[in-house]
Order: C-alpha cells, then structure tokens, then sequence
C-alpha cells in the first residue's frame, strides 16, 4: 500500500492529478457543484473535496475507473483503513458525512445507478466538553488593563467587547460593516454559515467600545482599501480572522487559571453563560446561528458539569 494513500492529506494536489479521467473529472464538477450551486464556504470545498479525492485515490487502487465503481465495501474499507491509522471518531463521522453526500450527488447526477452511501453508518462520536471561561474570567478577559489610547487598542477592545456579547463567530465578526452595526436597537447583522443572515443583539459595553472604536479608532486607521469594513487590520484593510484569534488568546492569557481558548472558546463562553443564567435553548440556539438544536443543548451539558463540581465542592455529604 503507497504511503501517502488514501489520505495523508500530505499532497492532496499529487492524489488528485493522478486520478483516472473520469475520477478526476468528477471530482471538478463536484468541487463547482460545492461552490458554485450550494455556495459553500471555501473552507467546506476543500474539507470536502480532500475527503473525495481521498476516497477516489483508495478506488483507483482497487482498479475502479469510474464513480460507478463505488459500493459500501470500498467506502466502509477506506475509513477503515483511516480507523486503523488512528483517525478519531469526530474525523470519521465527519467523513463518512462528505462521503455520502458525494455519493448522493453521484446518483442524483446520473454518475451512478446507485447511492453507495446510503447505508454507511457514522461511528458515534464522544462529545467533548469545550472548555469556556467562567463569569469572572470572561469579564477579566475583555476588560483592559487601562482605557485604550491608540486605534489599535479601541479595535482590540471592540474584537473582544462584541465576540463575548454576541457569541458571533470570528468569520461572522470580521465579516462585519458599518452598516450591519444598528446602534438605535444594539443589534448587529450577521451573515452566518450557508449565508443564512440573522440578527444578534449586543450590550450596553460592547456599544461604549463600538462608539470609541468608531469615533477615534476606526478614522485613524481607515484608508480607500477599507471600503464599508467594521473592523480593520493595522494597514486598513479587513480584518483577518487571524489577527482576532491572537488578541483573544493574548487577553486570555492575562487571566490567572483560565483556559487557553481562541474565538470559538470565547463564543462557548457566551453561550454557556447565557443557558445559566436562564436563557431558553430556542433563545440560544437563534443567537448563534445554530441549525440544530442539539447542537445548541451542549451547553447545557456544560452547564451540567460545572453544577455538579459545585455540589462536589459544597454539599457535606457528596
């Protein structure tokens, strides 16, 4: 068995410019079919196509030519081969996933009789607690030290100020313009997964850190690069998410005892929070975005957990 195959994702460019004609031709209309007719994010296509591409290279091996070739032996055989190779249950129920959702495509397409993956089972995943900053944390986290002084300061103080407020995500947060900000009613619009847009409100100090931002922060900084951008990078332009994900984990890391969390850590933080303070999950579940609510009752499981550390903690007899 070659080492790079079924998918080391090591050179996935390599795998797939050595795929059959037909293999490789399908993976280019299913590549446009991802972005061009479900509007994916760029991140979803190359999760997705990576996946594909790995699964063709494992079919080619096994002298398939064609998509037609696929059946449940060649799928269950190359998440095998991944289960034996260490991958973890979240990686293969994630896989088997875009496994059938190219399979589907296939056979709606007429590049197969069949769906092959109609009856792939997804290994249950373990859920994992993420880990989240409490009350105390949080707060100590987005408060600075001293009152911002230069605009790098005010657009830093925005970034955590509004991730802990909205529970936004980092793309949803520097996707932000001026315009998508209605200070009247504190409420901000946001463009989410599969461009589903929704309205999320913010509080009294994100908005104190929204009008310095605006009035001293964002002129200083803002060039004809910047165009209708909420927030800016130290040049002018848009923000990149990389840059948000380094003032959180620097605020984070001032914080005694806290967990190391990015963005997302930050947006469980929020979440968490809320569902204790008595926020109802259908509340939650429309302020995040999320499109199932199971999704969203982890929170609860969160909130569960520190419950019983407390009882742990307190009660004389537990």
């Amino acid at each position: 068995m070659p080492a790079d195959r079924p998918d080391s994702r090591v050179d996935l460019v390599a795998l797939r410019g050595r795929l059959p004609p037909r293999l490789a031709a399908a993976v280019d209309d299913y590549e446009r079919h991802l972005r061009l007719e479900l509007n994916r994010s760029p991140h979803t296509v190359r999760a997705y196509v990576g996946d594909v591409v790995g699964l063709l290279d494992h079919l080619a091996h096994l002298n398939g030519a064609d998509v037609a070739d696929l059946d449940l032996r060649v799928l269950r055989g190359w998440l095998a081969i991944l289960r034996d190779r260490g991958a973890a249950r979240t990686t293969l129920a994630r896989r088997a996933a875009a496994l059938r959702t190219f399979t589907a495509w296939a056979r709606r397409t007429g590049r197969a009789d069949t769906d092959a993956g109609a009856l792939l089972a997804s290994p249950r995943a373990h859920r994992i607690l993420p880990p989240v900053l409490d009350a105390a944390e949080a707060e100590r986290a987005v408060t600075p030290d001293t009152d911002p002084s230069t605009p790098l300061e005010r657009r830093d103080r925005l970034i955590l100020e509004l991730l802990y407020a909205s529970g936004i995500r980092v793309s949803e947060l520097v996707g932000l313009d001026v315009d998508d900000v209605d200070r009247n009613r504190r409420v901000l619009r946001v463009l989410g997964k599969g461009n589903k847009q929704r309205t999320v409100p913010y509080g009294i100090a994100a908005d104190r850190a929204l009008e310095d931002w605006l009035a001293q922060g964002r002129p200083a900084l803002a060039t004809a690069e910047s165009g209708s951008a909420l927030l800016l990078g130290a040049r002018g332009r848009r923000l990149d998410p990389r840059a948000a994900r380094t003032v959180v984990h620097t605020a984070v890391a001032r914080v005694p005892g806290a967990p190391d969390i990015g963005p997302h850590g930050l947006r469980h933080s929020a979440a968490t929070h809320l569902v204790e303070g008595g926020a109802d999950l259908r509340s939650v579940q429309e302020l995040l975005g999320h499109a199932s609510l199971a999704t969203t009752q982890l929170y609860t499981h969160v909130s569960v957990e520190r419950l019983r550390r407390t009882y742990a903690q307190a009660h004389p007899r537990a």
